[in-house]
């Protein structure tokens, strides 16, 4: 899109203020409300923010301002609130590109990617919660009769949650993004949109389009949607699971080989991609499930509905729900993020490991063909399959110990990003539960 076409769409649209929109380190929206008579602002010198008033921007209070320069390519109205638009911004700081806008960060990972030949196109599948909050503060699913122990693809859940749901994929629909299935997901109140694969750039922002719909759709009909992965400790916990694979400049799946000898329809290529993931997991989580409540969900352990479908085990293997890493014939589908993440710092960092396993041509052993939960500690490491960090703190030091995100991210965007989550592991750590309390008040 060019500014002439741009103009028309906004005039065409009626819209009166446009939404200069980046994130912050964790992936949260920032915007400012831009009038459209200044549209062109935003293009040319861009909106200005105080970079220390947002987290992770690595701007102190005397330092210059953080100015968010509209990408054209972005242009979209906001559907749930009529007579705005969104475009999404990159950082520049005194005219240059900002080392820790995550955007540019990812953004510098497919411009590598693309120097190869290769475009990484990445498929984000959202899982998310519809909840209401009570007078006493206590949560619980939106609709009251939400309550089988195994209600996935339950069609009442399904139904009674469709006026939500509806408004919600109208809105994506309504920017261009192709929803193609909607379902109940594995725990009481949870959902999945699904929406066609994109361009790894694309993707992200997508994904950020996806959770400021949903947040304030819902807020409109009194209720709450959330993307914390686990809000309750007895049921299944959301993902955000990533499909990859990389396209030549014809367009063709590269990862894809129908000649594969192991069944699973993947090249050379696709098996060195994985192998990075697998060797660089233990850091992975910290950028992948970012949160302390993430590890409520990376634990292996049965759930009321019988399942937790999340990966605890640094492993890949054929259509198995039960590895880090799955092969649905010819891609790779990355299980172990979480709706929580910051997804431009998230994809940025996959390529980044995956690209490392090309490059250095690694091999990811065998695939784990069977039902890993039903394993034992000593059978597991009998099979060569690690764990991953069980916790925040674990996963931060796993980061601290692998170089590759310091030198491919950046190193001072890695290092504020583990000060931050380590504040926050601190803060956790320190914190006395209702569970504490209950346990030792009187026991000893």
């Amino acid at each position: 899109m060019n500014l002439k076409q741009a103009q028309k769409f906004l005039k065409d649209n009626s819209v009166s203020y446009v939404l200069a929109q980046f994130v912050d380190i964790h992936g949260v929206a920032k915007t400012k409300s831009v009038p459209v008579a200044h549209f062109e602002d935003i293009l040319t010198g861009g909106a200005g923010f105080a970079g220390f008033a947002v987290w992770g921007m690595g701007l102190a209070p005397h330092e210059a301002e953080y100015m968010a320069v509209g990408d054209l390519d972005t242009l979209s109205l906001v559907p749930w609130q009529p007579g705005y638009a969104r475009i999404v911004c990159d950082g520049r700081v005194k005219g240059k590109p900002h080392p820790f806008d995550t955007r540019y960060v990812l953004r510098q990972q497919v411009e590598a990617a693309r120097a190869k030949g290769w475009t990484v196109n990445i498929g984000i599948e959202p899982e998310f919660m519809i909840l209401q909050r009570h007078a006493d503060g206590s949560i619980s699913p939106a609709d009251a009769g939400d309550t089988l122990e195994k209600p996935c693809y339950d069609y009442k859940g399904l139904s009674r949650n469709r006026e939500m749901l509806e408004r919600l994929v109208a809105a994506l629909l309504a920017v261009g993004i192709d929803v193609y299935q909607i379902d109940h997901e594995d725990a009481n109140g949870q959902f999945e949109i699904n929406y066609t694969y994109s361009d790894a750039l694309t993707a992200a922002d997508r994904f950020v389009f996806f959770r400021m719909a949903a947040g304030e759709i819902a807020k409109e009909l009194g209720l709450i949607c959330t993307f914390m992965p686990k809000p309750f400790r007895h049921r299944t916990g959301s993902g955000m699971h990533m499909h990859l694979s990389l396209a030549d400049s014809a367009g063709t799946n590269v990862f894809h080989d129908a000649k594969d000898k192991q069944g699973l329809g993947l090249s050379k290529l696709g098996y060195h991609f994985v192998g990075g993931l697998l060797a660089h997991a233990p850091a992975l989580t910290a950028l992948l499930a970012p949160s302390v409540n993430s590890y409520k969900r990376l634990v292996v352990g049965e759930a009321l509905s019988g399942a937790t479908w999340a990966p605890a085990y640094i492993s890949y293997g054929d259509n198995n729900r039960t590895t880090m890493v799955r092969i649905p014939y010819g891609r790779l589908e990355m299980r172990l993020a979480d709706p929580s993440c910051n997804p431009y710092l998230a994809a940025a960092a996959v390529i980044a490991a995956g690209m490392d396993g090309v490059a250095r041509k690694l091999d990811p052993g065998a695939p784990q063909n069977m039902n890993l939960y039903d394993l034992s500690p000593a059978e597991l490491k009998a099979r060569g399959i690690g764990v991953l960090p069980q916790n925040l703190g674990a996963a931060l030091d796993a980061l601290d110990a692998d170089p590759l995100f310091g030198e491919k991210l950046g190193g001072a965007l890695v290092a504020e990003f583990t000060r931050l989550k380590r504040m926050e592991w601190i803060e956790y750590s320190r914190h006395v539960s209702d569970w504490e309390v209950n346990r030792y008040l009187e026991f000893f």
